[in-house]
């Protein structure tokens, strides 16, 4: 009886992975998750490998740095580098950003710009 109804929903259109896939990732990379995150929270729900990596490439494909600007809707999003409201330790944000996925330059770019502008011009063209 199960396999009747999965098999039902996959013709249906109900059971897609590789929608599910192609829409968590452009969800996740717009809250501030980076590459490395969004392939493993996909791996972790049980999408197929070629899934998540036809996904992945698609949103490559379609964003200059993706990693970059997801970086900066992480600082944005928890308040890092120039969005803060009090005094930074930078050692804790960095830290912040290395267990989001972010490698250390894409951090430390988003945290040397001094205000909301540079970081939002920094995600739209990328590294100067």
């Amino acid at each position: 009886m199960i396999d009747t109804l999965v098999a039902r929903y996959r013709e249906a259109g109900l059971l897609d992975d590789a929608a599910y896939a192609a829409g968590r990732v452009q969800s996740l990379h717009r809250r501030g998750a980076s590459l490395q995150a969004i392939r493993a929270r996909l791996a972790a729900k049980g999408v197929a490998a070629p899934d998540i990596a036809n996904a992945v490439a698609d949103l490559q494909a379609a964003a200059h740095d993706p990693d970059l600007a997801a970086a900066c809707a992480f600082a944005r999003r928890r308040r890092l580098g120039p969005y803060r409201r009090a005094a930074a330790d930078y050692a804790r944000e960095l830290g912040a950003f290395a267990r989001a996925g972010f490698n250390r330059q894409l951090a430390e770019a988003v945290l040397a710009c001094a205000d909301v502008e540079s970081v939002e011009a920094l995600a739209r063209d990328g590294f100067c």
